[in-house]
């Protein structure tokens, strides 16, 4: 199976998806050789309850201009989403819908539900991105890709080397499944373990994934790595720029409780601030 309907979430309020992230998006649909639909939300804004708030603050008119700052977020953002991916001939559709920034992460993942892969541009700010790609995450069942924002992270998106982070769990395995279209058109894999970090609950080693993989056609390597009393965070990141690495592929850890979520630490970090763009399945 290959990537062929991917998805891009557009934020447009408070702050709007950096043009970048626009563009990365595409260029990554291009590296899949997938076409690409964008969906961006109006966000309505809820006015206050108490009239005498609203009466000393004019509360009617803060409000019509939020909307009117989202409805333009969303109607630049779709734009020029459509005008990158025509011309590089991975155009899909576009989505618009109108929604409050609470309901937009369930919205998204209804959507997500039906597509290969969904793209999440991530800023470095704590903003509704981390929480809708938690969501998707948990709920969608189809895997995620964080973009990082630019100028923290200026190369180009390709597929030139990807890093899969393996630690003989269900997660990982899951992931590289999902990845394995991914893997196949990148021109090297570097299998990453980290010794000396947790307990490993199987005796199946690296060179059997590598084993497992190179039968699909993928050009594999083995990359053990001591954590050396690093947080697997920072090991992930080390290897990443030894590698020179295009993209990280790892299971995300973590659940659900009563809509918190509750994720381990190597999800965390990555998700929080990506170091390069991030492949997740849970």
């Amino acid at each position: 199976m290959a990537f062929e309907d991917i998805l891009v979430s557009l934020t447009t309020y408070p702050t709007r998806t950096q043009r970048s992230g626009i563009d990365d998006a595409v260029a990554l649909a291009v590296a899949l050789e997938s076409r690409i639909s964008a969906i961006a939300c109006e966000v309505r804004v809820p006015a206050p309850a108490s009239p005498m708030g609203s009466a000393l603050l004019n509360v009617p008119a803060l409000v019509s201009a939020e909307l009117k700052k989202s409805a333009v977020a969303a109607a630049t953002e779709l734009a020029e989403f459509q005008k990158a991916a025509e011309q590089n001939g991975v155009f899909q559709e576009v989505i618009l819908e109108k929604c409050t920034t609470p309901e937009f992460p369930d919205l998204v993942t209804d959507y997500a539900r039906l597509r290969d892969l969904t793209i999440v541009p991530m800023p470095d700010i704590d903003t509704v991105e981390r929480w809708l790609a938690e969501t998707l995450i948990f709920g969608s069942g189809r895997p995620i890709v964080v973009l990082p924002e630019r100028p923290r992270w200026s190369k180009a998106v390709a597929l030139n080397t990807v890093v899969v982070a393996w630690d003989f769990s269900r997660n990982s395995a899951r992931a590289v499944a999902d990845a394995l279209p991914l893997l196949k058109k990148a021109k090297l894999v570097c299998i990453l373990t980290v010794n000396n970090e947790k307990v490993f609950t199987s005796g199946r080693s690296g060179a059997e994934l590598a084993k497992y993989l190179a039968r699909h056609g993928v050009n594999v390597v083995l990359d053990e790595v001591d954590a050396a009393g690093r947080d697997i965070a920072s090991v992930f990141e080390s290897q990443l720029t030894l590698r020179d690495a295009d993209l990280l592929v790892m299971g995300a850890y973590g659940h659900s409780r009563f809509r918190e979520f509750v994720l381990g630490g190597a999800t965390r970090s990555m998700l929080s601030r990506p170091p390069v763009p991030v492949f997740l399945s849970h």
